[in-house]
């Protein structure tokens, strides 16, 4: 085992994922959804409680998993969840309710991101967590970049596509869309940007402030 490989396990193993969220987690994998694992839930609760983040949209539920974690860092926020399938959507809601987050704190919206994102208003959120639809990812961050306040902040799970984005021999439409994001954000003027390699990988993209 490598030394990067230790670290993986190290820091896989050492994550405490809160048991409400780990209940949730059983049950999205059952359905057949994909949640982000616990160490990038964890990095994305580290974010919503040094933003403060009131405001929070994210695009996939993971069968809740992802928006518990948001809450978990950021317990006064109020979160939209947007998913196209209803099933998912109905899971997230299940696990809200087990953890007994208020229903004015929850909005559930069933459909496609390319739809919904468009309708939302702009410069209202404080995070938008994007985690469906890889080809689509480069649209879908543009919105996500449009509807955050000024210093939010775009995150993007499961960037590295399992290793795929390293490689240059891969070339199929998913590695070339992560791929063609990373590098558009490494030299935008518009962004914070920083890629973290922990678990499926994090994006996490933060709106430069403009100085008054």
């Amino acid at each position: 085992m490598s030394g990067y490989e230790a670290n993986e396990r190290f820091v896989q193993e050492s994550t405490v994922e809160p048991e409400h969220i780990a209940r949730a987690r059983a049950h999205a994998l059952e359905l057949g959804a994909a949640p982000i694992s616990p160490a990038v839930g964890a990095q994305v609760a580290v974010l919503a409680a040094a933003s403060r983040a009131l405001n929070v949209v994210e695009v996939g539920t993971g069968g809740g998993v992802s928006g518990l974690w948001l809450l978990h860092g950021s317990p006064r926020a109020t979160l939209t969840t947007i998913d196209s399938e209803p099933e998912h959507l109905g899971a997230a809601r299940a696990a809200f309710a087990e953890a007994r987050i208020p229903a004015a704190r929850a909005r559930f919206i069933t459909g496609r991101a390319a739809d919904v994102l468009p309708r939302m208003n702009e410069a209202s959120y404080d995070i938008v967590l994007i985690d469906a639809d890889p080809e689509g990812v480069i649209e879908y961050v543009e919105h996500g970049l449009r509807l955050v306040r000024a210093g939010g902040t775009v995150l993007v799970p499961r960037v590295l596509a399992g290793g795929a984005v390293a490689d240059p021999v891969r070339r199929d439409s998913v590695t070339t869309a992560y791929r063609s994001l990373i590098q558009e954000v490494q030299t935008s003027p518009a962004v914070f940007g920083a890629l973290s390699t922990t678990g499926e990988g994090l994006l996490q993209l933060t709106t430069v402030t403009p100085l008054t």
